[in-house]
């Protein structure tokens, strides 16, 4: 946060008090949440998703060794 004051948010929770929780957070269930709040915020994100959803069900996909060598 760009300033030391913590703003509230509607849900009656600090910035700090969100990140402390999602830091407690196990590593799985914290990429799960980050994985929901980016899909919840950003179109770009889901459309993303869509698109690679699309992709891979015609088969346009390409091996890790073809994407990075062997």
């Amino acid at each position: 946060m760009a300033t030391s004051e913590a703003r509230v948010l509607e849900i009656g929770l600090t910035t700090k008090q969100i990140i402390d929780a999602v830091k407690r957070m196990k590593k799985e269930d914290r990429l799960e949440f980050v994985e929901d709040l980016l899909a919840s915020t950003s179109p770009e994100y889901l459309e993303s998703i869509r698109e690679a959803r699309d992709d891979h069900r015609v088969g346009d996909v390409k091996t890790l060794d073809e994407i990075f060598g062997e």
